[in-house]
């Protein structure tokens, strides 16, 4: 990698790394009632499961600084910032279509939440996800790992496999990127649905994948089309003004 591209990518692992903090330190509560089962001591169990979110961002982070470039995805403000530069005239160009889809976003939540399986309803408040938690992971953290790594790589592959990396991704391949990673998007949430549900019934099962799906087909446009600042954006907005109401 250039000095830019390890400038940038450093820049975007740090963004990404709070919300790796954050997931974690929210896990400890729910370990520490179950320590009697768990293989390894609670604090052993806390670091392997932060190493391996943080690794993981690594290598998404990588995959889109390297491949981002290539079928025309980008992230205008943190390559700005990276390079030095001013970022307010990249996130300003963002900010509207990001605030539109974190409004749409916010209005979905709280349309699921009315909607949703008895079994994924919380019978404690307290129990629910932190704000923090959900706006430093979920809306940062979960692009990166998401959009600029997943998406980027899979809209690469296609472009390799079926334009044999010539010219510009066509819409088609776009349009299936966005489709996949947002699928993809969905399943990842599969394994907190199981331990809020218990178990994984037909109708949990289709909730989680209709409901994560669509906004992930929304942040996907967003990065594709504006840039990834706009899904960062958007997925803020989408938990900032959903939380009180839910």
């Amino acid at each position: 990698m250039s000095q830019h591209r390890w400038r940038l990518g450093a820049l975007l692992w740090l963004l990404g790394m709070p919300g790796v903090v954050a997931v974690v330190w929210a896990l400890v509560p729910p370990l520490a009632a179950n320590q009697a089962l768990l293989p390894l001591p609670l604090w052993a169990m806390v670091l392997l499961s932060g190493l391996q979110t943080a690794v993981l961002l690594a290598l998404c982070v990588a995959a889109g600084v390297w491949l981002a470039p290539k079928v025309g995805l980008r992230a205008p403000a943190a390559a700005y910032c990276a390079a030095g530069e001013s970022i307010g005239p990249a996130l300003r160009a963002q900010a509207v279509p990001g605030a539109l889809g974190g409004v749409a976003g916010a209005v979905w939540l709280w349309t699921l939440a009315l909607v949703a399986p008895a079994a994924l309803q919380p019978s404690d408040p307290g129990s629910v996800m932190p704000l923090l938690v959900k706006l430093l992971y979920g809306g940062i953290t979960e692009e990166l790992l998401v959009r600029w790594g997943v998406m980027t790589l899979v809209l690469w592959v296609g472009w390799r496999l079926l334009q044999r990396g010539q010219g510009r991704p066509g819409n088609a391949l776009v349009v299936a990127a966005v489709l996949l990673s947002a699928v993809l998007f969905a399943l990842g949430h599969l394994p907190a649905a199981q331990a809020m549900a218990g178990e994984l019934t037909p109708p949990v099962v289709a909730f989680v994948l209709a409901g994560n799906s669509a906004f992930g087909l929304v942040a996907g446009w967003l990065y594709a089309r504006h840039g990834l600042e706009a899904a960062i954006i958007a997925h803020l907005l989408a938990h900032l003004l959903s939380h009180p109401l839910l």
